[in-house]
């Protein structure tokens, strides 16, 4: 495998989440600062919009407005272009509890998992619904039975979802069809021993980059379960994006700890980045 050199993008944060790469900026969540940020790629930031309550998973509207994930009350906000952050959809009919990481496909339509169970403290592990918001604010249920449905991806040609479940260590893949609804479900691929899929993203040659926590990498991952590359990042990986102007810059969202009260008081998250040679593609 080839040498790579981490360096260091930004810091203070209190916990990175849902990186984005969109108009030369990567924009991402500061889920436990209530904060949505869009970052240079040399670290220079700007707060874009200031949240009542945490903060994930972030796209985009076909008309350039954004949608925001608001975890705490259940709702999919969208932010409007006098910069006030109202309600697209409530997500309660399907989500049980907080609703974390989206990806949203090139009609609008976005695709919303959940922790299925209380996080923080921990409760009793139950199984998830995914989300399916229609440009209308209309809320559907896209799939079940995941097992804390988090990262996503959408294939460049918009026939493919790819999900992360977390504590199922694998990666779920399903057939989108014309209405935006999913059939088809497989095992897209398995997780190496110990490694947990986070936040994802994929590259031109049908991988996926998949951060993991517990193991302190990112893993290139291919259908059936190849990994051809693993990046030590020395602490929690808990997202990462494929940006900079040829899509080769890989983004990592790192911290310590997850636990809201430590992150708010310790803000010790930061971004890495590292280079590769395989750009990056499709949604996120």
């Amino acid at each position: 495998m080839p040498t790579r050199t981490l360096r260091t993008v930004l810091g203070g944060l209190a916990f990175g989440e849902a990186p984005r790469w969109r108009e030369g900026r990567l924009w991402f969540s500061d889920m436990h600062a209530h904060e949505v940020v869009a970052m240079t790629p040399d670290g220079a930031r700007e707060t874009v919009v200031t949240s009542p309550t945490a903060v994930s998973g972030l796209g985009w509207l076909p008309d350039g407005r954004m949608l925001v994930v608001s975890m705490d009350d259940n709702r999919l906000m969208r932010l409007e272009a006098d910069g006030r952050l109202v309600e697209h959809a409530d997500l309660s009919p399907v989500s049980a509890f907080n609703p974390n990481d989206m990806v949203v496909d090139a009609k609008g339509r976005a695709y919303v998992g959940n922790f299925g169970f209380p996080l923080y403290p921990r409760g009793e592990m139950k199984p998830a619904k995914m989300a399916r918001v229609d440009p209308d604010g209309s809320v559907h249920e896209a799939a079940d039975a995941l097992i804390f449905p988090n990262g996503t991806v959408i294939t460049p040609d918009g026939k493919t979802l790819i999900v992360g479940e977390s504590f199922a260590s694998r990666m779920t893949a399903f057939d989108i069809a014309a209405d935006g609804g999913l059939s088809n479900r497989r095992v897209w691929a398995t997780l190496p021993e110990a490694a947990v899929p986070d936040g994802c993203c994929l590259d031109a040659e049908g991988a996926i980059w998949v951060a993991s926590p517990t193991t302190n990498d990112v893993i290139r991952l291919h259908e059936g379960g190849q990994v051809s590359e693993r990046i030590d990042v020395g602490r929690g990986a808990y997202a990462c994006m494929l940006g900079g102007g040829d899509r080769k810059t890989l983004f990592v969202l790192v911290s310590d700890e997850s636990d809201p009260e430590l992150t708010r008081a310790n803000r010790t998250a930061g971004i890495v980045a590292v280079e590769v040679e395989v750009a990056g593609v499709g949604s996120p």
